[in-house]
């Protein structure tokens, strides 16, 4: 199956500064594919060398299929790219702009007047086309990059921080258009280091750190390597000794203990079990107000990814 990306042994250097360091990379198609790690971890680096912005050091990059290089601009043709904290200007209606990067796509008129509110209705930008990006919300100009990153039909989306300086309904709107460009059939690889954001939307995620991957694959495999329980709180009402012995039966459930209203889980499995452990509250007659999970989360893993290196002394 050929993959979106795939980079084998890459390296990039900045004098005695190693930013990316033999990252070997695989994002399937048809993903929404999470760049995760902190700031400094070499993510953009990466992007940028993806997208044919920086010459890499030393491995391969493959981009759909092909060599990725300053001589391929068909195959640059084929990847929308938005920078992290895209500069638009500000004098210029959405429209406008859109037009402006169509034409530099070399997209025919008839094709640009087509194309243009389509992209603007799929970002949820359509009645605020014609307004001046200077009047724009952080989160629209932010959909609006989307939008452009769009414009050359790409089968590739790369977005760099799409919600960096977002509150949270702007990064809910970008989370959606995302969701959207992913519908189209269009594989979106997004960098950032908002775990929780990356969570909700992305459905398989690599981690780096120092420009090292540490891990790569679904979330699932990827907290499958990491050893140690995994616990659920779970807010109940009423909780009393019969509901404590009824969570304790379930073969699954290694430790029960309480936090005022919470119940605290232990369990022997990373599976999720809550409908299970929700039926057993109920059972002993206990009403669950919340549930969450300690130890799935993207921050658990990435903690817990850094600690096991750490032991090895890497």
């Amino acid at each position: 199956m050929v993959q979106a990306i795939e980079t084998l042994g890459l390296t990039k250097r900045y004098g005695s500064l190693t930013a990316v360091d033999k990252l070997d990379l695989k994002v399937e198609q048809n993903t929404i594919h999470g760049f995760l790690g902190p700031n400094g971890a070499g993510k953009t680096t990466t992007i940028k060398i993806l997208v044919g912005l920086l010459r890499p050091d030393g491995g391969t990059v493959t981009v759909l299929g092909q060599g990725i290089g300053w001589d391929k601009p068909d195959i640059r043709s084929r990847i929308g790219y938005m920078p992290e904290l895209p500069k638009l200007p500000k004098h210029l209606k959405g429209t406008e702009l859109l037009d402006i990067y169509g034409r530099m796509c070399g997209m025919a008129k008839e094709e640009r007047r087509k194309q243009i509110p389509e992209l603007l209705d799929m970002v949820g930008l359509r009645e605020r086309g014609n307004d001046l990006i200077g009047n724009y919300s952080k989160g629209m100009q932010q959909r609006l990059g989307m939008a452009q990153a769009l414009l050359n039909e790409p089968r590739l989306v790369v977005l760099d921080e799409p919600s960096i300086g977002l509150d949270p309904v702007g990064m809910v709107e970008v989370r959606e258009t995302m969701k959207a460009i992913s519908k189209e059939g269009v594989t979106v690889f997004l960098s950032s280091h908002l775990l929780h954001e990356v969570q909700q939307v992305c459905t398989h995620v690599t981690i780096i750190n120092k420009g090292v991957s540490l891990a790569s694959g679904t979330l699932k495999e990827i907290s499958a390597k990491i050893s140690g329980p995994v616990t659920i709180e779970a807010e109940v009402d009423n909780i009393s000794g019969v509901v404590v012995k009824k969570v304790k039966e379930l073969p699954f459930v290694a430790d029960v203990s309480e936090d005022g209203k919470k119940l605290l889980v232990e369990l022997k499995t990373r599976d999720d079990v809550r409908s299970q452990v929700s039926q057993a509250i109920a059972a002993g007659g206990g009403i669950v107000i919340s549930m969450n999970l300690r130890g799935e989360s993207l921050e658990d893993v990435f903690m817990g990814l850094l600690a096991k290196r750490k032991e090895r002394g890497s």
